[in-house]
């Protein structure tokens, strides 16, 4: 989806395809057939945006085989979808039953994550719009927290700097200017936007920026206005945010709270639990974690790191912190410039949720991101956007 900002420039809206389990490029292209093209049906949009998610195999696929790339691009456009980002986060491997810290392998310190994130910027190149230049992809925040010393530190920095190179030189050869956001996530050596402006200055290349999830800038309990604020002194670029809520607990000290937390406690991903007090910010690597005894505080709200749809607040006494994508979404593209002009809707925890709460079927969760994309052009639209055909 595509909208006109006041400063006449165009913003892009897409939903994330990793909530499709697909590990190959013929599961790619049934996602196409299954869920994209039926969520741009259901919106009643002759154009969808999508922000694909590309697994190792598949990526080695396109990249490797330019007859295999073509006809991905023609059956984008046969189905009436577009690409302007990829989300180069999770490697391989996360539709699997159990994903957990698996995700954040390998990490910028391996070469396997340079090899991986060049080969989606070539891909991403071909795959744009013939009247889009500028393509983005996020990607994994360096690494998990306790996988990383200094020599790590300069491996994944020598790796980037590496990636921005080839970078200039894809833009010199397709005139595609592709940009990559790190970005940050709780448990991870960069956690929150300030932990990033660090590594990203000391890069200091225009291609490397940060991707704003603002699902984990509230989990940490970061302010979008002081976050956006020192990204923008320290001219860090925002290269894209994910739409995404958090989970949010008022009173985790009462009993009813407690079990209602409890049952989004799954075996699939991570939900890091955090908590900000008078002594600072504390947290847990997981809700099950948060839950077991005296892990964290309960004087102060909790907020776990678990994506639930937009459009749907969880039922009391918890609730979503929608009000910080909001207010978020307001300084990115509410003001007289864009910050970021590739936004992406990014739940992918459908399956995840409660089992009352779980689509039951191809038909409900078609439903369910379309109302999500609803929400998201609706708080656009009240921004002053206009959406184009």
């Amino acid at each position: 989806m595509r909208f006109r900002h006041p400063d006449g420039s165009t913003v892009h809206l897409a939903y994330c395809t990793n909530v499709h389990p697909a590990e190959t490029l013929d599961g790619v292209l049934a996602q196409l057939r299954d869920h994209c093209e039926p969520v741009r049906r259901r919106l009643g949009r002759d154009r969808l945006g999508i922000g694909l998610w590309l697994a190792r195999d598949a990526a080695h696929a396109l990249v490797t085989d330019p007859s295999a790339l073509r006809g991905l691009r023609t059956e984008l456009d046969r189905r009436g979808l577009e690409v302007v980002t990829l989300n180069g986060f999770p490697y391989e491997g996360f539709g699997a039953e159990e994903v957990k810290y698996r995700v954040y392998q390998p990490d910028w310190a391996d070469p396997e994550r340079l090899a991986h994130t060049t080969a989606l910027a070539r891909v991403l190149a071909q795959l744009l719009p013939d009247d889009v230049t500028e393509g983005t992809i996020s990607t994994l925040p360096l690494a998990w927290r306790t996988a990383y010393d200094d020599r790590r530190a300069a491996t994944a920095g020598a790796a980037l700097t590496t990636l921005a190179e080839r970078l200039d030189a894809l833009d010199e050869l397709t005139g595609r200017s592709i940009r990559i956001g790190l970005e940050p996530e709780p448990g991870c050596t960069v956690e929150t936007t300030h932990d990033a402006i660090a590594p990203l200055t000391a890069i200091g290349h225009h291609r490397i920026g940060i991707c704003v999830d603002t699902c984990h800038l509230a989990t940490s309990f970061e302010d979008p206005d002081t976050a956006l604020d020192a990204l923008a002194q320290a001219r860090v670029p925002v290269v894209k945010s994910q739409l995404s809520a958090a989970l949010h607990a008022e009173h985790p000290h009462l009993p009813e709270v407690r079990t209602a937390l409890a049952v989004f406690d799954e075996p699939r991903f991570l939900h890091q639990t955090r908590t900000r007090t008078s002594a600072g910010l504390f947290g847990t690597d997981d809700l099950g974690e948060a839950l077991a005894g005296d892990a964290l505080p309960d004087s102060a709200p909790w907020r776990a790191h678990f994506h639930v749809p937009l459009h749907a607040a969880p039922a009391a006494p918890l609730t979503s912190t929608l009000p910080v994508l909001r207010a978020a979404l307001t300084r990115l593209v509410g003001g007289p410039h864009p910050l970021t002009r590739h936004l992406e809707v990014e739940t992918y925890t459908w399956q995840a949720l409660p089992p009352e709460l779980r689509p039951r079927g191809r038909a409900q969760l078609v439903d369910g991101i379309a109302a999500e994309l609803t929400l998201a052009r609706d708080l656009l639209t009240d921004l002053g956007l206009k959406e184009l055909p």
